[in-house]
């Protein structure tokens, strides 16, 4: 590769030498080459025999063109003849094109005749890579042509990409049956486009310089994919974001913060009202064990607790200071923690980036890394560590235990969570609030709360990720061992600063943060009400063991919008053999249905639910079943929920796990059944037949995502 890598770099070394932005066409000629990428075959004749020669080595057909610094417009100068099929026609259009441009110049000096591969047919497509703000490289795949710009058909992967990463853009784009060939038009070489998409990820890799790349059009056909422009944007002063910090470090800094053995309370106050005061009261009305330090200027003691005017004072080790003071002194108090050897600290203060005062946060993140200080906010509510019983917060103490971790950069979704949570029982293991993220950020949450024995699930709630490549390498790595999930805001924004290139044009922020999650494993929510039912319901789901996904419903109605839900999902609805037909109509009434859904119609007593169920959970070519209950005087909510729970845990005893998600029509009574059916594993929902089938959709992108299935 090296070889390959010094021609690249001659070319931009001129390019940098000449102070331009971008290439010409011969140099991304030579730049493509020399990564392999292929682009049309071309040459200059200086004679009618030698176009002949060349233009039979290269295949026919070709196009030839005037080669002179003093023909501008080739066309106009007759200097340019298309199509020639032969070597014969070949000579003769030297000759034609000579003549011609004596003519129209007779003084132009005359290099030569080039003789270009004419590339025909086969579908047009584009590669090309851009540099986002947080992701850095990325490289992009879409149909070419003026459609492209119209449909913004488009779909990108963190740069290197791997084959198998360039083989799913291909499948990636709405448009992807185009490329298998449709109404009587060729399959594109899929092999031979992956390739390209690889060499181009590659390329932008080893040169960050170049900031934006264009392939447009690619020709792809079945032989091969050759691309017939190429378009080359530099910026030598772009330097790639710094590594992030190694895991081990991030996590030894983390398990400090999360687990303290002694905090410390910068601004604590016995002033009711007080944020100061609140904290205080959360670390003890919550039950924390470890040490409690308050510090303040005057007090001798504050709620019972001896009171210091240094974090330097305090004779013990402390592990995290909470502070609850004016922006404006937050720098002097961390100076101070500095020099305690603190390892982190809480900001709750407002007032700094987010409120106009930028410089105060530059100076708290230049003591940050001064002092080796990790800053979680500033401007943030603070964070729960519930198996610690620790509440460093202003907020709401908060008791319920559980195995979720959950993030917000708001104050207002941090509140959201911890409502929600204790409303339905969920419990978590961590709320953490980031607000301006001067520091410690999603991909540093993720780190410990990977090795966190008390987190299954962690869940996000972020406006924007500061580091997005740093974030995806944590999500890929975490979420084979447990599910993450990202509920991205700002999705609609005007996206990126458009940029000059077709694809940079094409990024609009959102489609990178959509295909950059999918790479990375990260199942995305689309609302705040899904990111904390994912939450809740994701780790209650056994894991599937295939993609057969059975509807049993006692209402035609709900058996319809289910299998719609499934769709949208991406649930694989089961196609039914015959034998398996056979034995769910034996328990069915002859004006009900089988197939999928399977549908048992109204009347029915709770034991053709019980027989049903009992039987798609016995049957190994089913994977996951999906129940739509109808509230009937002949099976009342609880009778079915009952049945249904007792049925699984008898199913469970002889080794059949499957994931169940369930449906409920009815009137009020069916909230309770809903209750007790997710108490009791099954993920049960009053009145929505969209939720319980996005709770499994989200388990099954878990599950594909970490190579489970």
């Amino acid at each position: 590769m090296s070889n390959s890598k010094d021609a690249v770099r001659k070319v931009l070394d001129q390019v940098k030498a000449d102070n331009r932005t971008s290439l010409t066409a011969p140099e991304g000629k030579l730049v493509c080459d020399a990564y392999g990428i292929p682009v049309p075959k071309e040459g200059v004749a200086k004679s009618a025999g030698e176009a002949g020669k060349m233009a039979s080595s290269m295949g026919f057909p070709v196009v030839m063109k005037i080669v002179s610094p003093d023909i501008l417009h080739k066309t106009e100068a007759g200097g340019v003849i298309v199509g020639l099929k032969t070597a014969d026609e070949a000579e003769k259009a030297y000759e034609t094109i000579l003549s011609n441009a004596k003519k129209y110049k007779a003084d132009a000096k005359i290099e030569g005749v080039q003789v270009q591969q004419m590339l025909a047919g086969g579908t047009e497509v584009i590669v090309g890579s851009i540099t986002d703000g947080s992701f850095g490289k990325l490289v992009a795949f879409g149909l070419g042509g003026v459609l492209v710009e119209v449909l913004k058909d488009i779909t990108f992967r963190l740069a290197p990409a791997t084959k198998e990463d360039a083989l799913s853009m291909l499948d990636g784009i709405q448009a992807h049956e185009i490329l298998k060939g449709v109404r009587g038009g060729e399959p594109v070489n899929r092999s031979a486009l992956a390739d390209v998409i690889v060499k181009v990820s590659q390329l932008v890799t080893d040169f960050p310089e170049i900031v934006e790349l264009d392939l447009n059009p690619v020709f792809a056909t079945p032989k091969g994919a050759t691309a017939a422009d190429v378009r080359i944007v530099v910026d030598f002063a772009y330097v790639p974001k710094p590594k992030p910090r190694p895991t081990e470090e991030i996590v030894a800094a983390m398990n400090r913060i999360m687990q303290p053995k002694a905090v410390a309370v910068v601004g604590a106050s016995a002033e009711d009202g007080k944020i100061g005061n609140s904290v205080m009261k959360n670390l003890i009305n919550g039950g924390y064990k470890g040490d409690i330090y308050p510090i303040h200027p005057k007090a001798a003691e504050i709620l019972g607790y001896k009171a210091y005017k240094s974090v330097k004072d305090v004779p013990g080790v402390i592990d995290v200071a909470v502070f609850a003071i004016p922006a404006k002194f937050v720098a002097a108090a961390l100076t101070e923690c500095g020099e305690k050897k603190i390892p982190g600290a809480v900001l709750i203060p407002s007032g700094f980036a987010e409120a106009g005062a930028p410089e105060l946060q530059a100076e708290i993140v230049e003591v940050g890394k001064k002092y080796d200080i990790r800053l979680m906010g500033p401007n943030i509510y603070g964070f729960y560590y519930t198996p610690a019983n620790l509440c460093a917060t202003f907020c709401t103490a908060y008791d319920v235990k559980g195995h979720a971790a959950l993030s917000s950069q708001s104050g207002g979704i941090g509140m959201a969570i911890i409502g929600f949570s204790r409303s339905a029982k969920m419990g978590v293991s961590a709320i953490v609030g980031l607000g301006n993220k001067s520091d410690i950020d999603e991909d540093d949450l993720l780190a410990f709360f990977e090795q966190d024995p008390n987190t299954n699930l962690i869940a996000q709630h972020c406006e924007d990720l500061k580091d997005g490549r740093a974030f995806a390498e944590a999500a890929k790595r975490v979420s084979k061992k447990k599910p993450v999930v990202v509920l991205k805001a700002g999705r609609t924004s005007a996206g990126a600063k458009a940029a000059s290139s077709h694809t940079g044009a094409l990024a609009g922020n959102d489609r990178i943060y959509e295909d950059v999650f999918k790479q990375s494993g990260v199942i995305r929510a689309r609302s705040l009400r899904q990111l904390l039912e994912f939450a809740r319901g994701v780790p209650v789901l056994p894991t599937p063991k295939g993609e057969n996904v059975l509807i049993i419903t006692g209402a035609g109605g709900s058996g319809v919008l289910l299998s719609d839900s499934c769709v949208d999902n991406g649930l694989s609805l089961m196609s039914m053999p015959p034998d398996l037909d056979a034995a769910f109509r034996k328990f069915i009434p002859p004006f009900g249905a089988a197939g999928n859904p399977v549908d048992i119609t109204g009347g029915e007593p709770p034991i053709t639910y019980v027989n049903t169920v009992k039987l798609g959970l016995s049957d190994e070519r089913i994977h996951a079943l999906i129940l739509g209950y109808w509230h009937t005087i002949v099976t009342p909510p609880m009778v079915f929920a009952r049945n249904m729970v007792e049925v699984k845990k008898e199913m469970e005893a002889k080794g059949f796990v499957k994931p169940m998600v369930a449906s409920l029509a009815g009137d009020v009574e069916v909230e309770e059944a809903a209750e007790y059916l997710y108490q009791n594993g099954i993920p049960a929902y009053a009145y929505s037949t969209e939720l319980p089938v996005e709770v499994l959709g989200a388990k099954y992108r878990w599950a594909r995502g970490a190579g489970l299935l």
